[in-house]
């Protein structure tokens, strides 16, 4: 049910020049969100995006067509982001917001957020029209609004969900996949750093253990164990990827394997990172962002899917999803509040050899994983 100024407000929307998308979470939200910011963008010729989020979904908002520009903020009441010790620099984004002359702002959320704290944001910078689902009347907070089914009535994917809410306001896609734009120099350096680590000759797959949270991270004595079992099964390599913040952790899975293996573990950038999925066979990794990328760049994911939300699977890609149902599925936390983790724990390391060299040999005989990687067009694009 949409709740609106109407047929003006439909006017509005088509005379808005500059918007102002707002998704204030992290890489892998904002990647998900690229669906709906190409939709804005593509919908009004001529229209100016600016993405309103955070430092790292900054990155993510570097590689994604149709933003022309990037306002950082660390918003209070986000989580994981600074501790406030005033409400001066908020006051300072307001004046920001105020001075970009933006015409309308589309805020993005998950269903367990509120877009009120954007939405007042947005209204003390005067940005005359402003849309987002909300659960509760926002009154003059939102020109627009959705009253967001979630979860009473459906749970979406949030990709669907931004698309639904963007298409309230006429805005729609004909390719909803994810998709992000790779310079030819960030192509050449993965390349270069590929032909550094990897045998040509021999087949191999990206491992990602890593994932901000706790609660979505595999045990890692059981990734050491999925990963020496597909060496021993199929011969191929294993290349693990992951922060500088997790090299420690990558280092510890790498000598557990007792079997060689190599790791880009702090030596990429997120473009680069991408260039080397998009060349990737096939990722193992946690339910975090680097699945959304390689979901942007046509690459088949192995999915160790915490049951911490329901909506966050790879997003049109060949996929295997694991995970083991629990009676406490869908627990929304950051660590697991029960202490066991029998979501990711109990998914056997056999499961996961065996999930990694079903997908291949799916992808590989229906031509599958190439198919994707050439339709998505932007995966790869000359600098400037």
């Amino acid at each position: 049910m949409t709740l609106s100024l109407g047929a003006s407000a439909s006017a509005g929307w088509r005379d808005a020049q500059h918007l102002l998308c707002v998704r204030l979470d992290a890489m892998g939200d904002v990647l998900m969100t690229s669906p709906a910011i190409r939709a804005l963008a593509s919908a009004v010729p001529g229209r100016r995006i600016t993405l309103f989020t955070s430092p790292s979904g900054a990155e993510a908002g570097r590689l994604i067509p149709g933003i022309d520009d990037i306002l950082v903020y660390e918003a209070p009441w986000m989580k994981a982001t600074r501790t406030p010790t005033s409400s001066g620099d908020d006051r300072a984004m307001i004046e920001r917001l105020t001075t970009h002359h933006v015409d309308a702002a589309v805020i993005f959320t998950t269903y367990t957020q509120s877009a009120l704290p954007a939405a007042l944001q947005c209204y003390l910078a005067d940005i005359p029209l402003r849309l987002a689902h909300c659960r509760e009347n926002p009154y003059h907070l939102l020109t627009d609004w959705i009253r967001d089914p979630e979860p009473d009535t459906c749970i979406r994917h949030e990709v669907r969900r931004h698309l639904d809410l963007v298409a309230s306001v006429g805005a729609r896609l004909e390719d909803d996949r994810l998709c992000v734009a790779i310079s030819t120099q960030a192509a050449i350096r993965a390349e270069r750093l590929l032909a550094e680590h990897l045998d040509p000759d021999r087949p191999w797959i990206v491992m990602h253990p890593g994932a901000t949270a706790t609660s979505r991270r595999y045990p890692p004595d059981s990734f050491a164990a999925a990963a020496r079992e597909l060496v021993r099964a199929t011969g191929c390599q294993i290349l693990f990827t992951g922060t500088e913040q997790e090299r420690a952790l990558i280092d510890s899975i790498r000598d557990m394997m007792q079997t060689p293996s190599t790791s880009l573990a702090g030596t990429v950038t997120l473009e680069e990172l991408g260039a080397v999925l998009a060349k990737a066979p096939l990722l193992v990794s946690n339910n975090t962002g680097t699945v959304h990328l390689a979901s942007a760049v046509g690459t088949p994911v192995v999915d160790l899917y915490a049951l911490t939300n329901p909506q966050h699977r790879p997003w049109r890609v060949p996929q295997r999803v694991l995970f083991e149902d629990v009676a406490c599925r869908f627990c929304y936390q950051s660590s697991c509040p029960e202490g066991h983790h029998h979501c990711l724990r109990a998914v056997t390391p056999e499961a996961v050899a065996a999930a990694v060299v079903s997908l291949l040999g799916e992808t590989r005989s229906k031509g599958v994983s190439s198919d994707w990687k050439a339709g998505c067009s932007t995966a790869l694009l000359p600098d400037g």
